[in-house]
């Protein structure tokens, strides 16, 4: 591998253009559920980690939710050294090659690159995603094997949160199993994201190491409705809930009740996820006009595998502008790619049906920005006399989630929530109830999967903590 000490440079930045990863054509990714990008090539990867300046206060690290040591790894990178470049990567975060994936570094990282002030950001996520994959193909990856504290911690929940939990405990000789209710353990990570984003075996690959180094993982297993909180409690030293939150935000206006209009999730599993006994009944797509109502990165989704499922049209209806969008812009720009529409500043007032129960269109009104609210985003308010109707035949609601709550004659009513369902935590995530800790979406509301990692892992700490302050029984 090049170690060129030109590739060292403080000016680079400015001699070498910032390089995208490299991207399928538009009119072949939508005719499968592939992932759309590869990873640079070795001498592309040094390129781009040269770009970096290594500031001495790194403005990336505090863009990161994990204050993942970026400018260390890059200059590691930059001089070929990718194995441990990828080491010192995973030493801040459970799933790198994961979150190299999903993050919207554009928000994150990116944003906060000092170069921005000059040109373009060093392709940090890019490269993460580069270093991580090198490892994997160089069987540089093997799980740490640590001796057994004797201490065990139940781990509600396999998706990001749950998952990261479970490495962090397991790396400090917890014995640790994991909960989950459906037959395959990923959670948000293989049911809410597409596969075109993340492909299913980059999440088995995660969970297999997980198991190798010890996790025991029961599936279709559903904590609160099969299994108590006073039966986890006696069988084990801790619990974390990572649950997340799946329980959708339903539309309120006329006509929510026509066949044809589907939860966002649903939707996703049944298109992205191999079918299961019980899945119900096929969504067709093909052929139909597809209106996706939201404007977050889970809308995106929507439209990128409506396209990918044969929809006629794929058009997004959000009530703010496009500054005001919370999806990723990198998401925007590849459904754009691949024909979807997005018409903004419209908020639907009714949906339209046929003789038989049927939706066939989305009545709306166009919106203008007023003043901010609380959060500082301005507020949308409806021009006077501009409705007007979109045509639909499939309706996809993409309005967000929230917790789904625990059945109310469960123990697990014991831990405390808030006012939309989230459950309570103290500084050290720990709940109302002593021993059970929380973290990720449950606890936050729907967010990144690098927030529920970064949860996880303070978690994590706060259960080490907890216990190493306990005596053993």
């Amino acid at each position: 591998m090049d170690t060129n000490p030109s590739w060292n440079s403080k000016y680079n930045w400015s001699m070498i253009a910032r390089a995208a990863p490299p991207k399928r054509p538009a009119e072949e990714r939508v005719a499968d559920f592939l992932e759309i990008y590869a990873n640079f090539d070795e001498v592309t990867a040094q390129e781009q980690a040269s770009r970096c300046i290594n500031c001495p206060d790194p403005s990336c690290v505090q863009g990161c939710p994990l204050n993942n040591r970026i400018p260390e790894w890059l200059a590691l990178t930059a001089q070929g050294r990718f194995l441990e470049a990828a080491e010192l990567s995973r030493s801040t975060s459970n799933m790198p090659e994961i979150c190299s994936r999903v993050c919207p570094q554009e928000r994150l990282c990116e944003n906060s690159c000092i170069l921005n002030s000059h040109t373009d950001p060093v392709a940090i996520g890019a490269l993460e995603r580069f270093v991580n994959e090198y490892a994997f193909a160089h069987d540089d990856v093997a799980p740490h094997q640590v001796a057994p504290n004797g201490r065990k911690v139940a781990v509600i929940g396999s998706g990001p949160s749950g998952l990261a939990c479970a490495d962090q405990l397991v790396q400090l000789g917890y014995g640790v199993v994991v909960f989950e209710s459906l037959s395959v353990p990923g959670g948000l990570l293989v049911n809410g994201i597409p596969a075109f984003k993340l492909e299913k075996h980059i999440v088995a690959r995660r969970v297999d190491l997980l198991a190798q180094a010890g996790v025991e993982f029961r599936l279709g297993v559903r904590v609160g409705w099969e299994v108590t909180l006073d039966a986890l409690l006696r069988d084990f030293d801790a619990l974390f809930l990572g649950v997340g939150a799946q329980q959708t935000k339903k539309l309120d206006v006329p006509g929510a009740q026509f066949s044809g209009v589907i939860q966002a999730l649903p939707f996703l599993i049944q298109k992205n996820v191999a079918p299961t006994v019980g899945a119900g009944e096929p969504i067709a797509v093909a052929g139909k006009r597809v209106v996706v109502l939201g404007g977050g990165d889970t809308a995106m989704d929507c439209l990128r595998t409506a396209v990918r499922s044969g929809a006629l049209s794929a058009t997004c209806l959000y009530r703010r502008d496009l500054a005001n969008m919370p999806g990723s812009r990198k998401e925007y720009a590849n459904a754009i790619e691949e024909g979807a529409q997005f018409l903004f500043l419209v908020n639907p007032v009714a949906l339209t049906g046929d003789a038989v129960g049927a939706v066939t269109g989305v009545r709306c009104v166009r919106m203008e920005l007023g003043e901010a609210d609380a959060s500082g985003r301005r507020k949308p308010r409806p021009v006077p006399d501009s409705e007007f109707l979109a045509e639909a035949d499939l309706v996809l609601i993409a309005y967000g989630f929230d917790p789904r709550p625990f059945p109310a004659e469960s123990d697990f009513s014991r831990v405390a929530t808030n006012d939309w369902g989230g459950i309570v935590v103290d500084q050290n995530l720990m709940t109302s109830v002593p021993g059970v800790f929380a973290g990720g979406d449950s606890a936050r509301g729907p967010s990144l999967v690098v927030h529920a990692v970064r949860d996880a892992r303070k978690a994590a700490e706060g259960i080490h903590r907890y216990l190493s302050a306990v005596k053993v029984a």
